[in-house]
């Protein structure tokens, strides 16, 4: 049976590679790495009936999609070090939004530097890692910097109101002898302005439109390089704040958005688990919100931030069409393999809450899909359980380069061939409560969460003591949403004693049989 899998495996490869070779004999395949900062898989191709995604959907329509997909970390930086280096979060150590994976893992390889090893120009512009913590080992050239906006430029605004208000309490920073940089950090004193704004303007009015017409002009030029490319490009929206061109906008009636129906704090859920939205109310029209187990926010609110999320997300769609379209203009879209990828799950109202940063399945499932030519029109769509540490592999089969012996992850091929074949056992999630996310009670807790087929159970751990503190099991058969906790009942213990030994064993034990 092993004899047969490794020939199985090679033949795959072997067609794939045969099929993205070129009529010019470029052996090697082109990849397009679109990262979408807080994406969830609220889009056309994942089910989604009143989103307006069809960019995406198009995409989709031409490869793979994955629905059952999962991140390491539900924030930021420890989910995109975890995917770009293929390797988990204890592994790396990175596990809030400070820690840069090259002081605790310096000699690691990551997915594109491997790629740069292996022959490939390497290009990044926007948000490939955290937006703080570029890696300039990871590609061949300077990161591209759009001109006329911050490094960090997730919080700009164009309404003449928001830019006055926000001048105004920049020069109040400044008068109290602080650093004007900190204008664009969350906090008590630093706050950013409103969390939305709608103004009539063209797409490169903000930074992804405007990083879009630059990519465009940079994929023509790296299209004409003797070397492959891996061009990866990272859109901002739909984070917060919701600052996107009034067409988008127009392409939704408010007051006909569905909301979210548990719109309520999951029962029996220890406090440690519940996103605190420290995030959200560091825009100045949210800033006085309560923690959601003390209340939610007025239907009007939601729906307003429901607006602007949906609005964001047909924004980037557009600029993803954009992406599409220039490759078929150049004639390269035969021979390259697009994925894109969203780094973690949101929070639109459930559970009472917003934004990211728990262990729930809202927040660690996230949109996935690969695109490549020998799928073009086969639409396939695989259910089985996958992670972000498993993309690292899978396109370096896909370009057929090794993959390294270190990864953490798996290479997903084989459901590019059979989607419902038997697959993992598992997915595997943490989440650090720390800082300024900190639990209720001050303390700092690491949630270690497993996802079966048929179960999530989370352990909760006191960080600094290591002591079990809480447990979370939700039935996914019967609660899909994860309202109710049934760690508590004696007839599930049995069940808690499994899902913490697998938890203990990690995903090598996971992994699929053969």
């Amino acid at each position: 049976m092993k004899k047969f899998t490794i020939l199985f495996l090679f033949s795959l490869t072997l067609n794939l590679l045969t099929t993205c070779t070129t009529s010019d004999d470029k052996k090697s395949p082109n990849i397009l790495f679109i990262a979408v900062d807080d994406l969830r898989p609220e889009l056309g191709c994942y089910g989604n009936e009143y989103v307006k995604s069809p960019n995406i959907d198009r995409l989709a329509e031409n490869g793979i999609v994955f629905t059952q997909s999962y991140c390491q970390s539900a924030v930021c930086n420890p989910s995109r070090a975890s995917l770009l280096t293929g390797l988990r979060p204890d592994r790396i150590k990175v596990w809030d939004l400070r820690t840069d994976f090259r002081d605790t893992s310096p000699d690691v390889i990551t997915l594109p530097q491997h790629f740069k090893n292996n022959g490939y120009h390497t290009v990044g512009i926007g948000k490939i890692y955290h937006n703080t913590l570029p890696d300039s080992l990871s590609w061949s050239e300077p990161k591209l910097h759009i001109a006329g906006y911050p490094f960090d430029p997730d919080a700009v605004y164009r309404d003449e109101k928001n830019v006055a208000s926000l001048e105004k309490r920049k020069q109040k920073i400044i008068a109290e002898g602080r650093e004007k940089r900190y204008i664009d950090r969350i906090g008590e004193w630093y706050l950013k302005d409103v969390a939305y704004e709608i103004v009539d303007a063209p797409d490169d009015v903000y930074f992804d439109g405007a990083q879009t017409d630059v990519a465009l002009k940079k994929i023509e030029e790296l299209s004409n390089k003797e070397k492959p490319f891996f061009f990866a490009i990272g859109f901002y929206r739909p984070h917060l704040p919701f600052n996107v061109p009034k067409k988008y906008w127009d392409m939704y009636e408010r007051e006909n958005i569905p909301l979210a129906k548990n719109n309520f704090v999951p029962k029996d859920a220890p406090l440690m688990a519940i996103n605190n939205l420290r995030e959200l109310r560091g825009y100045t029209d949210f800033k006085t919100i309560l923690h959601p187990i003390d209340g939610q926010l007025n239907e009007d609110q939601t729906r307003a931030l429901k607006h602007g999320y949906l609005a964001s997300v047909s924004y980037i769609d557009a600029q993803v069409g954009k992406l599409i379209n220039k490759l078929k203009e150049l004639r390269v879209d035969d021979n390259t393999i697009i994925v894109l990828w969203g780094d973690h799950g949101w929070k639109l109202g459930e559970h009472a809450s917003w934004c990211k940063m728990t262990n729930y399945e809202i927040d660690t499932k996230v949109p996935l899909m690969f695109s490549t030519p020998q799928l073009k029109g086969k639409s396939i769509k695989s259910s089985r359980l996958i992670e972000f540490v498993d993309i690292y592999p899978t396109l370096c089969e896909l370009a057929g380069i090794p993959i390294p012996e270190t990864l953490e992850g798996i290479s997903a091929l084989p459901l590019f061939e059979n989607p419902d074949r038997p697959w993992k056992k598992a997915a595997f999630s943490q989440f650090l409560r720390e800082g300024i996310w900190v639990a209720p009670d001050g303390i700092e807790y690491m949630g270690y969460s497993i996802r079966t087929e048929e179960y999530r159970y989370t352990e909760w751990v006191n960080w600094e003591s290591k002591e079990l503190v809480a447990i979370e099991l939700y039935d996914q058969l019967a609660d899909p949403d994860e309202n109710i906790n049934i760690a508590g009942p004696e007839e599930n213990k049995s069940i808690i004693t499994e899902l913490s030994e697998k938890l203990k064993l990690g995903w090598r034990a996971a992994l699929p049989d053969n």
